[in-house]
C-alpha cells in the first residue's frame, strides 16, 4: 500500500526528480508546509543536484535518477522533468516502489499515460498528475456551483491560454524532440478545464498554425458532447491572450478573469439576480502556489489511497485522449512516437532496463506555471 511508512502523524518525505524552474517553484512551496519534508533530490547532473540541495537545505543529492528512485527513505517522488521524459522518470520510480506525483502534461500521449497507470496499479503505488488547477480551492468551488446547478445545464465552455514570446527555434517550446508546441505546455489547461466541467468529449475538431520545426504555434479546438454542449479552446506561444474562461448554462454563466487555472476570483451571473463575486481565501496562499496539489497528495497517502479523487487517473487518461485527438487533427507527431496512440501495446515497460528516456530536465522554468 502507498501509505506513510512513519505513520499518520509523521512528516511526508519527498524526493524531487529534476532541478528546473518548476521543480524549484514546487519545492519552495513544499518546504513551507509543516507536515512535509524534502529529503532528497536527483538529477542527471550531480552538480545541479548539489546546487539545488544547497539552495533548499535538502540532505541528499543524487547524480542519477536511479539513485533517487531507489532511496527507500522516500514516501513520494515529484517528477518535474520535461514531459518528453515523464514516462521514463515516473516509470523508474514506480518500478522501484515509490509513489509519484508527475508534472503535467502527464506524458506525450495516451499510450504512454496508459502504461504508467497500468504500472502504478500493478505495483499498488500512488500516482497523480500534477494538475494543480483541479486542486485549487476556488476552482473546486466553481465546479461545485456548476455541479449543484447554479447556472443550469452547461451549454458551452470557453478557455484560452497564450504567451507572447517570441520563442526562438532553439527554445524547448519549438523543439519537437522535447515535445514542444503550445498544445501540451499550455493547451492542456483549457482542455482539462473543459473535461472538469463536462467530461470527455464525443467529437474533437481543431486547426493550428505550425512552426517550420513541426510544432504548433497556436491551436484552436472545438469539442462537442452528445448532450449538445460545446467547448471553444485556444492556446498560443505567439500571443499573450487573456487567459480567461467562461462557462455558460441554461440559467446563467460564470466568468473567470485572467489566470483561470489559478484564479483569485470569478463572477457568477444568474438570471434575474445581481452578479455574485467569489474571491480566493487569503489563507489559501498566493494564487501561484502549488501547495494544494502537495496537500492533496499527502492527504491521499495518509488515507492509503492509490489515486486522488480530485485528479483521478481515468480522468488524466481521458484528457490525454483529447490531446491526442487534437494533435491528430492538426498533424503534429513527435519523433519516436508509434504510428498509433492507442492503449498500452506491450512495448518496453516505462522505467524498465531498456527505456533510456529522452533529454533530461530543462534549465528554463515551465512557462505554463506547472
Amino acid at each position: 500500500m502507498p501509505g506513510i511508512s512513519g505513520g499518520a502523524q509523521e512528516k511526508v518525505r519527498w524526493g524531487i526528480l529534476a532541478t528546473g524552474g518548476i521543480a524549484a517553484a514546487f519545492t519552495a512551496d513544499l518546504v513551507d508546509l509543516p507536515d512535509a519534508e524534502v529529503v532528497a533530490v536527483g538529477s542527471r547532473r550531480a552538480e545541479s543536484a548539489r546546487a539545488f540541495a544547497d539552495r533548499f537545505g535538502i540532505p541528499r543529492a543524487y547524480g542519477t535518477w536511479e539513485e533517487l528512485a531507489h532511496d527507500a527513505d522516500l514516501d513520494v517522488v515529484y517528477v518535474a522533468t520535461p514531459h518528453v521524459a515523464h514516462r521514463t522518470a515516473a516509470g523508474l520510480c514506480l518500478r522501484a516502489g515509490r509513489n509519484v506525483l508527475c508534472e503535467k502534461p502527464f506524458t506525450l500521449n495516451v499510450r504512454e499515460a496508459g502504461e504508467l497507470v497500468a504500472l502504478a496499479r500493478r505495483q499498488g503505488r500512488f500516482l497523480m498528475e500534477a494538475m494543480w488547477m483541479y486542486c485549487n480551492p476556488l476552482v473546486r468551488r466553481l465546479k461545485a456551483l456548476v455541479d449543484d446547478g447554479a447556472i443550469g445545464e452547461v451549454r458551452s465552455v470557453r478557455a484560452d491560454f497564450g504567451l507572447a514570446g517570441p520563442f526562438p527555434p532553439a527554445h524547448r517550446l519549438r523543439d519537437p524532440q522535447l515535445g514542444g508546441g503550445a498544445l501540451l505546455d499550455l493547451g492542456v489547461y483549457p482542455v482539462s478545464f473543459a473535461h472538469l466541467l463536462l467530461g470527455e468529449p464525443t467529437e474533437v475538431l481543431a486547426q493550428a498554425v505550425l512552426s517550420p520545426e513541426g510544432v504548433d504555434l497556436q491551436t484552436g479546438a472545438l469539442l462537442s458532447w452528445d448532450g449538445g454542449a460545446l467547448a471553444q479552446l485556444h492556446c498560443s506561444i505567439t500571443g499573450d491572450t487573456g487567459t480567461t474562461a467562461s462557462v455558460t448554462g441554461s440559467r446563467g454563466r460564470i466568468d473567470v478573469p485572467y489566470g483561470f487555472f489559478h484564479p483569485d476570483r470569478f463572477v457568477l451571473h444568474r438570471d434575474g439576480r445581481d452578479p455574485e463575486e467569489f474571491a480566493a481565501d487569503p489563507a489559501d496562499g498566493p494564487r501561484s502556489t502549488l501547495r494544494h496539489e502537495a496537500l492533496e497528495v499527502m492527504r491521499a497517502l495518509r488515507a492509503g489511497e492509490t489515486e486522488s479523487p480530485l485528479v483521478p487517473l481515468d480522468g488524466t487518461l481521458a484528457v490525454m485522449r483529447t490531446l491526442d485527438a487534437v494533435r491528430e487533427r492538426i498533424g503534429v507527431r513527435y519523433p519516436g512516437e508509434p504510428g498509433d496512440t492507442g492503449e498500452p501495446d506491450g512495448a518496453e515497460e516505462p522505467g524498465g532496463a531498456g527505456d533510456t528516456g529522452e533529454p533530461g530536465e530543462a534549465a528554463d522554468p515551465v512557462l505554463a506555471g506547472a
